[in-house]
């Protein structure tokens, strides 16, 4: 619906639109791909999305393949030897499906996108400000005013799906032979369950994500470390160095950690901001060195000698 205005149109996201060179006189949501501009005119957005921006991606990319990977090593058990080769299938399906999500965004068949610059956290909840101007009839403006960081977030997932069940049962169903029938499934199924939940937690909660990701980055990536260094019992260098997995999950730590700084300082200053990055085994070479002080039975003997 659009209702006729005389002057600029009410609210933020109302717009007119411009028709054969000539500003249409409704005032109404503007088409996708396009913003209202500070004269209420719809404009198409041609810009290249930012550092963070892609960087937002690149977290709400990463949660599918993570996911994927946990609920392997879950249900694969340590002497599958199909934990691998799933392992990379769904490296193989997460990248397929951002190539061909960056394939069908506009601009079609390119690897690149265009977008509009997030302004505030209201430009991802446009449905909540859709304007009354008699008090009586609302202009509904509702619109992707973060063109397209909300919808091809949900692209993304929708391949991740289809090239799972195209491509998983089929891998599962060869190679993992040391599993029972009940337990081959089981990743699969897992990811059923998840993929809903982060549709809905995009389409809820895309623009406090989209503020709020790297700082979740870098708690949970210091909260799993801690976590797993604690239960496969590492307390010195030595411990950490006897398996290579050990290795493989601290520098993936550490890609994480370094990942959340670089979202931080968005590298705005990058003299200054690229220096922060020595930080990250900061959090590993702590525990490594305080482990020992903290260990329960220890402390239970200390206690039971009244020290």
């Amino acid at each position: 619906m659009a209702v006729a205005m005389s002057s600029t149109c009410p609210g933020h996201y109302c717009g007119k639109m411009l028709i054969n060179g000539s500003f249409d006189g409704e005032c109404g949501v503007c088409p996708r791909g396009e913003k209202t501009n500070m004269q209420k005119i719809c404009e198409k957005c041609t810009e290249s999305p930012e550092l963070y921006d892609w960087l937002y991606l690149g977290f709400m990319a990463m949660l599918p393949l993570v996911l994927h990977w946990f609920f392997v090593e879950w249900y694969s058990g340590k002497k599958s030897s199909s934990a691998l080769f799933q392992h990379i299938t769904a490296l193989f399906e997460c990248s397929a499906a951002a190539v061909v999500t960056l394939l069908v965004n506009d601009p079609v068949g390119l690897l690149s996108i265009r977008s509009c610059r997030v302004q505030m956290l209201s430009d991802w909840y446009t449905m909540l400000y859709n304007p009354s101007p008699d008090y009586i009839t609302t202009l509904h403006c509702t619109q992707e005013a973060v063109f397209p960081l909300y919808t091809i977030v949900l692209i993304y997932y929708a391949f991740c799906l289809v090239f799972m069940m195209l491509l998983r049962p089929l891998l599962v169903k060869k190679i993992a032979c040391g599993l029972g029938k009940s337990d081959r499934f089981k990743s699969i199924y897992a990811a059923l369950y998840f993929f809903p939940i982060l549709t809905v937690l995009q389409a809820v909660g895309g623009g406090l994500l989209y503020y709020a990701f790297p700082y979740i980055i870098l708690v949970l990536s210091l909260v799993t470390l801690a976590v797993y260094m604690s239960a496969s019992e590492i307390q010195s260098f030595k411990n950490l160095a006897a398996k290579k997995k050990r290795l493989v999950v601290l520098f993936s730590h550490w890609l994480l950690h370094a990942y959340g700084i670089i979202s931080i300082s968005r590298l705005d200053k990058l003299e200054q901001d690229l220096p922060l990055l020595a930080l990250v085994p900061g959090p590993a070479l702590f525990y490594l060195l305080t482990a020992r002080f903290t260990e329960p039975s220890r402390i239970l003997s200390e206690s039971g000698n009244g020290h």
